[in-house]
């Protein structure tokens, strides 16, 4: 791939305690790659703390951090929407605010850019509750039977995508489908993925905002874009 450039996406809730870490640890690492550009978009998804002016100021000390807000709480699904519909780099990373991955890490993904069109980070071991790591085991189990995805961490907050994925794929989740509803929409539409492993971190500041209350809302989407892709229900784009 010819000139490289990366749209470094970091959704942010109430992160007060970590973006100003995260943010400054991306740009080091953005700084250190062999890149032709990049920008660090961060989406302030209403948060009601003191992140949306840590990201403006991040912004008037370096002009590529690119802050967007969302006057109001729209969901993890949207903020990130809002961070890849408003990419311009050719390849576009994810990760969350909460310092749980390191960053240094997109080095190892970059490589199998050159052949894939996604590249998933799989977390070799995991830093969560023990009831949140059953309910992730139980859903990564259902969502790959129900998609046939041979991805083993299908949320794994790590990834890579060359851009005109999203010239394609149309989020259309609303909260922590959103991982599941991009890979299973890119397997339909024959983009190629692989697998890489990536380490992962105990939260140490600030709150998860996953709740077991989430379960049935996800569910719910996963039935619904079920339907969409293998029986058309509201479906609205294809693969060119």
């Amino acid at each position: 791939m010819a000139g490289k450039s990366i749209s470094f996406v970091l959704p942010a809730y109430n992160e007060e305690e970590n973006i100003g870490d995260s943010v400054g640890r991306v740009l080091e690492v953005a700084d250190g790659l062999d890149l032709d550009d990049y920008e660090v978009i961060v989406v302030n998804d209403g948060s009601s703390d003191k992140t949306g002016a840590i990201i403006d100021r991040l912004h008037e000390e370096n002009n590529r951090v690119r802050p967007i807000h969302h006057p109001t709480n729209l969901g993890y699904a949207d903020a990130l929407r809002t961070g890849f519909t408003s990419a311009r780099c050719n390849l576009v990373f994810y990760t969350d605010s909460d310092l749980q991955f390191d960053v240094r890490e997109v080095k190892n993904l970059l490589p199998a850019s050159e052949d894939y069109d996604i590249v998933v980070g799989f977390r070799i071991y995991r830093y969560d509750p023990l009831s949140r790591l059953f309910l992730a085991w139980c859903y990564n189990l259902l969502a790959r039977t129900i998609f046939r995805l041979r991805v083993r961490d299908i949320d794994c907050a790590f990834k890579l995508f060359r851009r005109e994925v999203f010239d394609v794929i149309e989020i259309r989740s609303k909260k922590f489908f959103v991982d599941t509803e991009i890979l299973a929409k890119a397997r339909y539409y024959g983009f190629r993925m692989t697998e890489i492993g990536v380490r992962h971190y105990p939260r140490s500041r600030g709150q998860s905002t996953v709740r077991p209350s989430h379960v049935i809302s996800t569910l719910r989407e996963l039935a619904k874009i079920w339907l969409e892709i293998y029986f058309g229900v509201g479906r609205k784009k294809t693969k060119t």
